[in-house]
């Protein structure tokens, strides 16, 4: 996809939490990487939750989930999750305390649902007050909504970086906008040739 994007003559690329950071290693060109976890802490912020805990679904999201702890000034926990199949996600333990705690579940994607829902429950399981989550993108293939909607999570946050149907923006579904992130982004670049100003926080 990186070759055909350049041959078809892209000459710079803006995206938003790629699943794998080594992803802009394909490209030849000037590669924006943005992320959504400072829209994700201004909203959680909003909230004025207390006693709160990031969570990492698993080892491989420790890193942002450790940034947005900072961010908030939260507790971390990281979850071991491992897959006995595809698309069915078992947690086999949980390194820091939950209990009594406003989790809040840090991802960069839901597909399914199941790794997030299995993840919500065993957070509640170990004494969690109340469990939150979100993700830059939420893909919500097969049976995501109605797992989400009958599952323990208080709320879903994603962002438009993939289209969700309004009719889905509902319940337990909230969907934020990084329109202007990527309207920063594009001025940045576009009359100062860099996006660095805009994560000096």
């Amino acid at each position: 996809v990186a070759d055909l994007l350049q041959t078809a003559g892209v000459h710079t690329v803006t995206t938003i939490d790629l699943h794998q950071g080594q992803i802009q290693g394909f490209f030849n060109i000037p590669v924006n990487h943005l992320t959504a976890l400072y829209t994700f802490c201004d909203y959680f912020k909003k909230k004025n939750l207390d006693n709160v805990c990031v969570v990492s679904p698993d080892v491989g999201r420790a890193k942002a989930a450790k940034k947005m702890s900072d961010i908030l000034g939260a507790d971390l926990a990281i979850m071991h999750k491992g897959r006995p199949k595809h698309n069915v996600a078992e947690i086999t333990s949980i390194i820091g305390d939950v209990e009594g705690k406003n989790c809040i579940l840090n991802d960069d994607m839901i597909d399914t649902g199941g790794s997030l829902v299995a993840a919500a429950e065993t957070l509640m399981s170990k004494g969690a007050k109340k469990v939150y989550a979100c993700a830059t993108h939420g893909l919500f293939s097969g049976p995501a909504y109605d797992r989400i909607q009958n599952s323990c999570i208080e709320e879903v946050v994603v962002t438009n970086a993939v289209p969700v149907p309004l009719d889905r923006q509902t319940g337990k579904i909230r969907v934020l906008s990084v329109a202007p992130l990527l309207a920063r982004t594009i001025q940045s670049v576009y009359s100062n040739g860099s996006v660095s100003k805009l994560f000096n926080k």
